[in-house]
């Protein structure tokens, strides 16, 4: 991560996450919280990777991380949201917003995640492999990701609405946010269940191919 105030997801209600982009620098105290953050994750990760999902309990990881159970929930509600949250949408809202406001946005979408997913850092691909299968393999967090499947459609319909000047999104936009949401989730699920060994940005450039030719060949 650079400098920057580290955006968080957009809100399960309403609100524009746009102002929650990045804007000034870290102050001492926010950098602190971002360590403490990645801290927390890091150690998470390699508990769950050590022992399983079910026996990473978060009174662990709070004691593998070196703090409180309540400090734990102060940078994540549930366990479940260490593995469904990640620092991504920030980058990419940015990146839909520097689109040209007449591409169509399909085309937007492709090129601002193809391009997040080449940018990635070795260790946060690793990073994302691993949640992807635990969302794979845990029913409980496969079902609680797409019950609130909620935040990329909800950072989608914000860069919409922005773009098209208006205060609700249409019917288009919601079924268009809605469709970009479950394809690119199902390709980075694929992703992850064959082991990671294909090109991520690769697998999601041909998502876009099969939604741009409207399913040619079904």
């Amino acid at each position: 991560m650079n400098a920057t105030r580290p955006a968080t997801a957009p809100p399960a209600g309403p609100g524009d996450p746009i102002q929650a982009m990045p804007e000034a620098p870290l102050s001492l105290r926010e950098r602190k919280k971002l360590k403490t953050r990645r801290t927390i994750r890091r150690e998470a990760y390699r508990l769950i990777t050590e022992q399983g999902y079910e026996n990473t309990t978060v009174d662990r990881i709070a004691a593998a991380a070196e703090v409180s159970p309540s400090t734990f929930f102060r940078y994540f509600a549930t366990k479940e949201d260490l593995v469904l949250t990640d620092e991504y949408d920030p980058a990419l809202m940015e990146a839909l917003l520097a689109r040209p406001s007449d591409e169509p946005f399909p085309r937007s979408c492709r090129t601002a995640l193809v391009e997040l997913l080449r940018n990635l850092p070795q260790d946060d691909r690793e990073e994302l492999l691993l949640r992807m299968r635990l969302v794979g393999d845990i029913p409980a967090l496969r079902s609680r990701m797409l019950d609130a499947g909620g935040a990329p459609q909800r950072l989608y319909l914000a860069v919409l609405t922005r773009r098209a000047g208006v205060q609700e999104p249409t019917f288009a936009m919601r079924i268009a946010a809605a469709a970009l949401t479950a394809a690119t989730t199902e390709a980075v699920l694929l992703w992850a269940e064959a082991g990671g060994g294909e090109d991520i940005a690769g697998l999601v450039d041909r998502t876009f191919t099969v939604l741009e030719e409207g399913f040619a060949g079904l």
